[in-house]
């Protein structure tokens, strides 16, 4: 069942640097990411660009599944407010049997019908909060990102103009909100936790926000895009 909804609403975005502002951001953003999808999409045998095991060096994966990787993409939108770009996420819904409740970017598995990683991700996007694809920007390609759970996941950067309207697949997705770039974008942000699994630590980035709790492979690839853009 599908909700149309206006755009959500985003608190603390008052005169950001003009770093942080849609042009600024557009302009870095050409500059710095990748023009092309990462090569180790379409080659198993390269090693992932970065993932899950950046903080977890040197440990045996207890979180790794067995089996091939699975090629997935995401669509990291962000919204080209004048008062300041702001960063599009969901969270899933509570029902689903993988990563129930966690914060997101939409996205999911790339299927034998899409043809690149970006057909993915908009696909993925359309089907998830109803974001048509036309109405979307591409700006280029964050580096490939391993999760311990098996995927491989292409980020799609890209720029969408507010006003859009959303129309929410409520079996997805529970909410949709938007996160200051200003925020997001600052290293004193980007906190490090851990939890212990099957006897061992598994470490992680987190970036908790206005009572949403950002972490895991959304938080990393955050981290990744701010090593892109902004480092």
């Amino acid at each position: 069942m599908s909700e149309t909804r206006q755009q959500p609403s985003v608190t603390d975005v008052h005169s950001p640097p003009a770093l942080f502002g849609p042009d600024a951001f557009r302009g870095l953003a050409g500059a710095r990411l990748l023009r092309s999808p990462p090569a180790g999409d379409l080659n198993p045998d390269l090693p992932p660009d970065v993932g899950d095991h950046d903080l977890n060096a040197g440990e045996p994966n207890p979180f790794h599944r067995s089996g091939a990787p699975r090629r997935a993409a995401v669509l990291v939108p962000v919204i080209g407010h004048a008062s300041g770009a702001t960063v599009l996420l969901t969270r899933r819904s509570d029902h689903l049997t993988a990563h129930a409740g966690q914060i997101s970017f939409p996205g999911g598995k790339i299927e034998g019908t899409d043809a690149t990683p970006l057909a993915a991700a908009l696909r993925e996007t359309h089907e998830e909060i109803g974001i048509p694809g036309e109405t979307v920007d591409p700006l280029g390609y964050l580096d490939l990102y391993q999760t311990g759970t098996g995927f491989r996941i292409v980020p799609v950067v890209a720029m969408i103009e507010p006003g859009y309207t959303l129309r929410v697949d409520e079996n997805e997705v529970a909410d949709v909100f938007e996160v200051p770039l200003a925020f997001l974008m600052r290293p004193n942000n980007h906190q490090r936790h851990s939890y212990e699994i099957e006897g061992r630590m598994r470490r992680f980035y987190a970036m908790p926000y206005d009572e949403k709790y950002i972490w895991g492979a959304t938080a990393g690839i955050i981290r990744n895009l701010y090593n892109r853009v902004y480092a």
